[in-house]
């Protein structure tokens, strides 16, 4: 089948869309952006077409019904006995690449015991792998560096203290290790970790086991059903590093302007909050853009800066929205300013000021940096999509409602689920337009 894929190489997260010959999304991949901006894009590029993969599942084991009740059960418990698969080969990879850093390590004496110690760091982790992987279990992240390391620094501790090693130099080990290990791209061994976990399912879940005829020639036919990369469009603050030819790029306000519309054919006002930058979008009926400002040079009110927030506190990102929806009052913050953002961060806690409070005030003022980036592009108009990874923090989105109605009084808001991908989105529906308006052919391989 005939795929079309955009690909957003952000300052953060890498994402990839796949979309089929009727514009249908059937899959979307994400990772974090690496200094090798070629493997980002490229095992981005492998996840949405995993996830592919799993969406055809879904169609071809619904229409033959055998799996009639069970269709979700099976397909989570399909993809979790698969991500416990491959998670556990990026294990062995990590503890053999370790291995050789250990070589090149001067520990001294203190070698071999560090050696010892980090085959018992490994073992361990290995054997609570599968738990990660049940369900309902709950992960921090998604990608192995930041599940691996979290492991890895937990057990670490508790090994070196019980067989007498520095724990330094276990961490010296991983940190050499970890950035050869996540970029590499494992697509050799996807079809053969699929078809394992396959088996694992059935035996998982006993009520499917009846029908595992009727269900493996369809799951097999997918996997043997080739996924054509037809055509290639990239976008994204990184998109002067994609590893394809300038013919297949796109500028981001291009592809944001077009996501959306795709997304939200009414969308008339487009702002995308994404790591690095910040971005105001009018786009006409047919999600042409009409008009568009940025942030300048400063990342200050974008993902990097709750990020540096997130640090301060001593918290995960995730972990910020939650809190700032707690507060009972709004706590003035007067910069937003990555620089000085700390030392006033530091200041309100010394007043007293509540942690909760001081979170709503930080994204009060980010979505105020924002509006006066939106009024320059022209305000806002009726329907106002808003994408991009801030777009995930319900105190970001509730300042944006709060301030949108405050000074435009009521209008619709789009909030996609999926909006971290709305660029990537722009860029595969525009590979679409390559192919099957304008009739061209050529591939761009990422």
């Amino acid at each position: 089948m005939r795929c079309f894929i955009g690909i957003d190489l952000g300052s953060t997260t890498t994402k990839a869309v796949v979309i089929d010959e009727n514009q249908n999304i059937i899959g979307r991949g994400i990772t974090n952006s690496r200094s090798n901006y070629d493997t980002a894009a490229a095992i981005a590029k492998q996840e949405a077409l995993l996830n592919g993969r799993f969406y055809l599942f879904r169609q071809a084991l619904a229409q033959t019904k055998a799996l009639n009740g069970h269709l979700e059960t099976f397909l989570g418990q399909l993809e979790r006995d698969f991500r416990a698969e491959q998670y556990l080969e990026q294990l062995g990879d990590l503890h053999e690449t370790c291995r050789r850093s250990l070589e090149t390590a001067k520990f001294g004496d203190s070698t071999k015991v560090v050696g010892e110690a980090l085959d018992e760091v490994f073992k361990r982790i290995t054997a609570e792998a599968p738990s990660l992987f049940v369900p309902g279990a709950r992960r921090k992240s998604d990608f192995f560096r930041d599940i691996a390391g979290s492991q890895y620094l937990a057990t670490g501790e508790t090994v070196a203290k019980e067989m007498g090693t520095r724990y330094d130099f276990l961490l010296n080990v991983f940190d050499r290790s970890i950035i050869e290990v996540e970029n590499r791209v494992y697509d050799e061994s996807i079809r053969r970790h699929l078809v394992s976990a396959l088996d694992k399912t059935f035996k998982a879940l006993p009520e499917t086991a009846g029908r595992r005829e009727q269900v493996e020639a369809p799951v097999k036919g997918v996997l043997d059903t080739e996924m054509e990369e037809t055509y290639v469009i990239g976008t994204g603050y990184g998109r002067a590093r994609l590893p394809f030819s300038k013919e297949h790029v796109r500028s981001e306000i291009l592809c944001h302007g077009l996501g959306a519309h795709v997304m939200y054919p009414n969308t008339a006002t487009v702002l995308d909050i994404g790591g690095q930058d910040t971005k105001a979008i009018q786009v006409d009926p047919n999600g042409i853009v009409e008009s568009f400002q940025m942030n300048d040079r400063c990342a200050a009110g974008c993902g990097r800066y709750l990020g540096y927030i997130a640090d301060e506190m001593n918290m995960g990102l995730h972990e910020l929205g939650p809190l700032a929806m707690k507060s009972t009052k709004t706590v003035r913050i007067n910069s937003t300013c990555t620089v000085f953002a700390g030392a006033e961060l530091r200041d309100r806690l010394a007043l007293g000021d509540k942690r909760e409070d001081i979170m709503a005030g930080l994204h009060r003022s980010i979505i105020l940096r924002a509006m006066s980036i939106l009024a320059r592009s022209g305000g806002i108009r009726n329907e106002f999509t808003f994408t991009g990874g801030v777009a995930k923090n319900e105190a970001a989105v509730k300042a944006l409602k709060e301030l949108v109605f405050e000074n435009y009084g009521e209008m619709t808001l789009n909030i996609d689920p999926d909006s971290i991908y709305t660029g990537a989105l722009g860029g595969a529906t525009f590979a679409w337009r390559a192919v099957v308006e304008e009739g061209k052919t050529a591939e761009a391989r990422a």
